[in-house]
């Protein structure tokens, strides 16, 4: 698949040729549905660590790319509308919106939007020579995508996770969930979401993570004979207010010699003389 139109530049500016685009990533690896199923307490945050394992290299690499095949420096302005019109348009693909009726393709739905926007903002925070790979920018997903209000309690949350991922790698789920002693039969362990209640609880958390607009749709598509899909002018209007709050970010971050800056820009920053005061 390729970019969408080169984007409008700042006037005067030259925006970048339209670039064959990475590889595409349709939808999340399979073992991520099957972690946030287990856990979906933490869904966002699995989803986040996974974007920025899977989606980083791939939109750092298309930035770099971008970049490389000009003959003059790219705007990251330009560069960031680019992405933004890509992924703005890839919302509204039926693989991101399905219109499978009941709960479970509500989940469908509002998880592959969630990754189509993980995806997106990673790609801005490349267009704004930022480090798509670095740690921080899972904080900035749960935060941009206003699942945590602040990076601290994003921070705490991501841990979390990710220590529940550790454990389920060397123990397994069943060791997580049932740690100590025997459980009643037909009690659910501690801290386990009962069967009936997992799928929506998990379409809450991505419904959360996908947009306001889409959380109203989590109780409306499991009524009896209601049959509301994730229109795609949902997806598109939530994905363009949340490029919006990734742009305004990653604009007061660029430039500035921050630590999540990409490595190259690092680099050249370590051989720049400082400044006096």
């Amino acid at each position: 698949m390729t970019d969408s139109a080169p984007a409008d530049g700042q006037p005067g500016a030259r925006p970048p040729r339209t670039a064959e685009a990475a590889p595409a990533v349709a939808e999340p690896p399979a073992g991520l549905w099957d972690r946030m199923r287990e856990d979906p307490q933490y869904a966002p945050e699995h989803l986040a660590l996974a974007a920025v394992r899977q989606l980083g290299p791939e939109a750092a690499q298309w930035a770099r790319r971008v970049r490389a095949e000009q003959s003059e420096p790219v705007p990251e302005e330009a560069l960031a509308e680019q992405a933004v019109r890509r992924f703005v348009n890839h919302a509204r693909f039926p693989e991101v919106a399905s219109g499978a009726p009941g709960l479970p393709g509500l989940v469908i739905d509002v998880g592959l939007l969630a990754w189509t926007q993980a995806r997106m903002v990673l790609h801005v925070a490349a267009a704004y020579r930022l480090d798509a790979t670095h740690p921080d920018r899972a904080v900035d997903l749960l935060v941009l995508q206003k699942v945590h209000k602040a990076a601290h309690d994003a921070r705490l949350a991501l841990g979390a996770a990710a220590g529940r991922e550790r454990a389920d790698a060397l123990f397994g789920p069943g060791a997580r969930q049932a740690p100590f002693g025997q459980v009643p039969p037909g009690q659910a362990p501690p801290g386990q979401v009962p069967p009936g209640q997992v799928t929506l609880r998990l379409g809450a958390q991505l419904a959360q993570m996908a947009g306001a607009r889409a959380t109203k749709r989590v109780v409306a598509k499991v009524l009896p004979g209601v049959a509301i899909v994730l229109g795609t002018w949902a997806s598109s209007s939530a994905t363009k207010e949340l490029a919006a709050r990734s742009r305004a970010l990653y604009h007061q971050h660029s430039g500035v010699g921050c630590r999540c800056a990409a490595p190259e820009d690092r680099r050249l920053r370590r051989r720049l003389p400082r400044l006096p005061r």
